[in-house]
């Protein structure tokens, strides 16, 4: 699927000063952070805190009012949505954002809109299928007549098709059962450990934090807390914030 680039010479993302601003508001105030390649790291804060801001410009969704993101050392404020996507950056948006009148099969193969290597994409729809078993048994169905879940893998497939280097994740458990919750946080898992930097949007702060090398707390806009996932958990301001216990 994605080469193995592991390198300890640099962050593969760095977000410095970012700002983003919605008309006269602003949502994102300032933030720093950065992942290394194969990180799975974590962003958790209440309904907001400007979680999903954050993605959306790092994808190039949105502009920015202030500060720069830096991928794999180059600025990359000015480069358009589809560039970075071509560059290795893919977002799978909050409610997926699949083409809900197409096959799973044609989603798939929108994935890759941007690859020529025939060979490459057969190979990676073979890995997806592997991750993604319940994808394959779907292929010749309409993508919109799926289960929440089987929409939320096919969302991911599609993202991966791509190739990414760093994928974005938003809610990917939104709305689903416990044990879909648990089969896509794996999935996620085994995407990392082949060496895709992924940077995690999460309501489910617990599971998160649980899986997550590292994580990042946010509030109204600024990071508040950043440490390894277990340290968090750990934490008790975290827990009481967003782990639903008393302090």
């Amino acid at each position: 699927m994605a080469t193995d680039t592991r390198s300890t010479s640099g962050p593969l993302l760095q977000l410095r000063e970012l700002r983003v601003a919605y008309g006269g508001i602003q949502a994102v105030k300032g933030i720093e952070l950065e992942l290394r390649t194969g990180e799975l790291v974590c962003l958790i804060g209440a309904n907001g805190a400007g979680k999903t801001t954050t993605l959306n410009a790092i994808a190039g969704v949105l502009p920015l009012t202030g500060g720069d993101i830096l991928y794999a050392g180059e600025r990359i404020n000015p480069v358009p949505a589809h560039e970075r996507l071509r560059r290795g950056i893919a977002l799978v948006p909050e409610g997926r954002g699949i083409f809900t009148r197409l096959t799973v099969a044609e989603n798939l193969r929108m994935g890759a809109y941007s690859r020529k290597d025939r060979a490459g994409i057969e190979a990676d729809l073979e890995r997806v299928y592997t991750l993604l078993p319940r994808v394959r048994e779907r292929l010749h169905q309409v993508a919109g007549t799926l289960s929440g879940g089987e929409q939320q893998m096919l969302a991911i497939g599609r993202a991966l098709l791509s190739r990414p280097r760093l994928l974005l994740l938003d809610e990917p458990s939104m709305g689903l059962a416990p044990l879909l919750v648990e089969k896509i946080f794996e999935v996620v898992q085994s995407v990392a450990r082949e060496g895709v930097t992924v940077l995690l949007v999460e309501q489910n702060a617990r599971l998160a934090l649980e899986f997550a090398g590292r994580g990042y707390v946010m509030a109204s806009g600024r990071l508040i807390l950043t440490g390894s996932g277990e340290a968090l958990l750990a934490d008790p301001g975290v827990r009481a914030a967003y782990l639903g216990e008393a302090g």
